[in-house]
């Protein structure tokens, strides 16, 4: 790709990891950059707009109005052997709660790629025995998920990490997108899926066992769904007999998202519905109370409701016992005990 400059030098490199990369030398000073990522892709940026490319090929685009990510390399780029890609779910937050396999695969990967909170959550022996760790903070899902694809394009074995499962409003699907968008397939780069428990699983561990009957999961986040369609799919379910797990409750930006949630479970269910709180399950500043739903408006401003934090919201049947949320399946219909 070549810059605004009329006049440069332009040369075919071979890139750190494997792929074909662009470069130009600018021979007016100051007025722009081209580089080439370890990976292959290219970036560019001048005096309105600038184009930042990862250590091995995540491309992304910014000026002071669009901050919008566009993929970089294809796989017409690399010209290695693929290796593997494998997402790969942490689970709560603790090293204990890793499943054997999960840690497995990490120790297996020469590259771990993921969000800068869940790479500190990885126990040492995964940390020192990998070749490259690459993170990136919140809002990095798309430049990390190329990342991730653009290393396992160039030869190498990659896995990308999330907590929880990658299933479960994690990097999975994402991943598959990025791959048929850059012109590879899944087979072509081995991608498998090692799945983690699940925060709503987790976090119901906490206080009893409030999801063994039927259950849906909802997120507030409105990044990536707007607010309309969460209203209707929280009215849909709350107006039926569904225990509901309620993902990202609270951020300063989304205070409005939690009222409305608040509200609409309201309209639906008994102000006594038990409701299971748990926060930061499994870290060291986990806090887990069990509150009636007709007191969960005023926890939107405490430090127990955040982005951290899953609402396990019983049904009609769910019932407190010995401090322990449950949610009857129907054994008591069928059987004497």
């Amino acid at each position: 790709m070549s810059t605004d400059n009329t006049t440069d030098a332009s040369t075919e490199t071979e890139s750190k990891c494997g792929a074909r990369a662009s470069s130009s030398t600018e021979t007016t000073p100051d007025t722009g950059d081209d580089t080439a990522s370890k990976c292959g892709a290219s970036s560019s940026s001048d005096s309105s707009s600038s184009s930042s490319s990862s250590s091995c090929g995540a491309s992304s685009s910014s000026d002071s109005s669009d901050d919008e990510e566009e993929v970089g390399a294809t796989v017409d780029d690399f010209d290695a052997e693929p290796g593997q890609l494998i997402a790969v779910g942490l689970g709560p937050g603790q090293p204990e709660g890793m499943t054997a396999r999960a840690r497995s695969a990490l120790l297996d990967a020469e590259h771990i790629v993921g969000y800068t909170t869940y790479v500190e959550l990885l126990p040492d022996e995964v940390t020192e025995g990998a070749d490259d760790i690459y993170n990136t903070p919140m809002c990095g899902e798309v430049s990390r998920t190329e990342e991730a694809i653009d290393r396992a394009l160039a030869g190498n074995d990659v896995a990308i990490i999330g907590s929880g499962d990658p299933n479960v409003y994690a990097l999975a699907g994402l991943a598959l997108e990025i791959i048929e968008s850059k012109g590879a397939t899944a087979t072509m780069l081995d991608f498998d899926v090692v799945p983690g428990v699940p925060a709503a699983q987790s976090c119901a561990a906490r206080v009893g066992a409030p999801l063994v009957n039927d259950t849906v999961s909802i997120s507030l986040s409105d990044h990536l769904t707007d607010m309309p369609t969460i209203e209707s799919r929280l009215h849909a379910a709350a107006k039926e007999g569904f225990t509901i797990t309620i993902y990202n409750p609270w951020s300063r930006k989304r205070r409005d998202n939690y009222e409305k949630c608040c509200e609409i479970l309201l309209e639906h269910r008994d102000p006594e519905t038990p409701v299971g709180v748990v926060h930061a399950a499994g870290r060291e500043d986990e806090q887990v109370e069990i509150v009636e739903l007709g007191e969960l408006p005023e926890l939107g401003e405490t430090d127990l409701v955040d982005m951290t934090t899953t609402l396990l919201v019983g049904n009609e049947d769910t019932y407190v016992w010995d401090d322990r949320m449950v949610t009857p399946r129907g054994y008591e219909t069928k059987y004497d005990y």
